[in-house]
């Protein structure tokens, strides 16, 4: 038989267990047993369940201070109280506490089963209930994250499945790809949404500001701290800590981090003893953290303890078959917020759009398609609405090749490689203006975090897919190639000029270039420029 409704029971005699399984099991339900009360709340913690049955009095703590506890953590979770005094007075301190109904022992069959199934009912009415204020008010998370490539629903089934569990997350992306909103819906999805979520930003704040603000300080402990100070882990109680770029915390700031995630316990600066927290931490960043890691910048135990579950978020150039439904999406929320009306965008318009590489991902595109809201004076935006980065045309440049004397005596060069739009959308000349989709009712654009992309991880900087060079052509040196068709083909001409002007020294044509080395070494690998042969 499978079984749909989950029950806990919470007694501590065995036999009235049993007796409840036997009775409860024959009328499709799943049930689950806790000796205490601390044993039902863990399990709680971990598992899902649909109505509890608790007892009143039991050893260690009670059923009262259990019901506190599960009223705290779970306020939807109908609990039906079980007692022996089966008085009036305290059926209604029961109700008092929030209890969702009581039965005296030892339970009729027919009435047990009878509350049971009217406390399934409100349960999943109070959740219904949440749902659509959710959606209503526009603050599920996850209808914020647009995407129906293979990649996004994979990356928002992922999120599902994780979303319940108390794991550690550790999410992955380039800036402006969704980390937070991820964040946000593994959240509204756990079992703590009904408490707060903290957010930390670990680049915005030096070092010293930082310890503060996580871990909190007491009165005295430095000049200026005139009163207690909870911090961040206190704040988020019960519910989620997010750290967003966690990448650039300082090394010495992150055994303290190790500490409060293995031991569940912060030192406030200046306490005398550690305070107990509660919290799920989800953790984001744009490096690459294997690579800081083996650079020395980043503690591997700490990566390891964050890295419980992992989600990638994708670059917007490597799901460009969303670029339509962003587009749509993202004109939609800006007309309103602009108070400005758009009915679509010109074929040629969505043309520049995916010959755009979009570093800045889905930020830079809604900062694009603002700009272009604001500027165009029809309902159709065009090109000339579009700022001159997607619109100029690259000037025809000299292709030297990179690393001269390996590739002369291999007899090969790279030749520019050239972007193809998506498939099957067709942006000929003469077709009608592109409009929007209309149906956005779909919300099943779920799934695991691009695990398609792991075997390249390690050999990626800032998780960016490398290109692999075109075939080699003998015999050939420097020479004069046609108009490149693309911005990426005029900066990878450039990149392979400047590197032979060098003599392949990086450091020196990232200097000429007016680039850091990093920047450098992340367009290398962008156009599979690391190899000399």
């Amino acid at each position: 038989m499978s079984y749909n409704k989950q029950l806990l029971v919470i007694d501590d005699e065995p036999a009235l267990r049993m007796m409840v399984r036997a009775v409860v099991e024959d009328a499709g339900w799943s049930v689950a047993e806790a000796s205490s009360g601390e044993a039902g709340i863990e399990h709680l913690a971990s598992h899902n369940v649909n109505v509890v049955l608790l007892d009143m009095r039991m050893t260690g703590i009670d059923g009262s201070e259990t019901l506190a506890i599960i009223q705290e953590k779970y306020p939807n979770l109908p609990v039906i109280m079980l007692t022996a005094f089966g008085t009036v007075g305290s059926a209604v301190e029961a109700m008092k506490r929030g209890a969702f109904d009581y039965l005296s022992k030892p339970a009729d069959n027919d009435e047990l089963i009878a509350v049971l199934e009217k406390a399934y009912t409100h349960g999943r009415l109070l959740a219904e209930n949440d749902n659509l204020r959710k959606k209503f008010i526009g603050n599920d998370p996850s209808e914020k994250i647009i995407g129906g490539c293979a990649a996004m629903q994979d990356m928002l089934e992922l999120i599902r499945q994780v979303g319940p569990t108390e794991a550690t997350v550790l999410v992955m992306g380039e800036s402006g790809t969704g980390k937070e909103l991820i964040a946000e819906a593994l959240h509204e999805r756990s079992n703590r949404a009904a408490f707060p979520m903290v957010k930390v930003n670990c680049a915005a704040l030096p070092g010293n500001l930082l310890e503060s603000e996580l871990f909190g300080y007491v009165r005295g402990a430095f000049t200026g701290a005139v009163k207690d100070k909870p911090g961040r882990f206190q704040l988020a109680k019960g519910g989620t800590l997010f750290l967003d770029e966690v990448g650039e915390m300082p090394i010495e700031l992150q055994a303290k981090l190790l500490r409060a995630l293995q031991e569940r316990v912060v030192e406030p600066l200046g306490a005398v003893k550690p305070v107990e927290v509660d919290v799920r931490i989800i953790a984001a960043t744009n490096r690459n953290l294997r690579e800081s890691v083996a650079r020395g910048e980043f503690r591997e135990d700490l990566y390891f303890r964050l890295n419980v579950l992992e989600i990638i978020s994708p670059p917007l150039r490597e799901r460009l078959e969303d670029l339509p439904l962003l587009v749509s999406r993202l004109l939609d929320k800006l007309g309103r917020k602009n108070r400005k009306s758009v009915r679509g965008v010109s074929p040629d318009f969505m043309q520049k759009l995916t010959m755009h590489p979009w570093p800045g991902n889905v930020r830079e595109l809604e900062n694009v398609l603002e700009r272009a809201l604001i500027l165009s004076r029809s309902e159709i935006l065009n090109v000339e609405s579009l700022p001159p980065l997607l619109t100029a045309p690259p000037e025809p440049v000299q292709q030297p090749q990179y690393g001269q004397a390996e590739s002369m005596a291999a007899g090969s060069s790279y030749s520019a490689q050239s972007f193809t739009a998506p498939s099957g959308v067709d942006y000929s000349a003469g077709q009608n203006n592109y409009s929007a989709p209309t149906d956005f009712n779909r919300t099943d654009f779920g799934g695991q975090s691009g695990y398609n992309n792991q075997s390249n991880y390690g050999m990626q900087q800032g998780y960016n897919r490398q290109g692999a060079p075109m075939p080699p052509q003998a015999g050939v040196g420097s020479r004069t190639i046609s108009r490149p068709k693309t911005l990426d083909d005029a900066e990878r001409q450039a990149l392979i000029e400047a590197l032979n002007a060098n003599g392949g020294h990086r450091e020196r044509t990232a200097d000429a270039l007016g680039i850091s080395r990093r920047t450098l070494q992340y367009k290398l690998r962008k156009y599979g420029l690391t190899k000399r042969s």
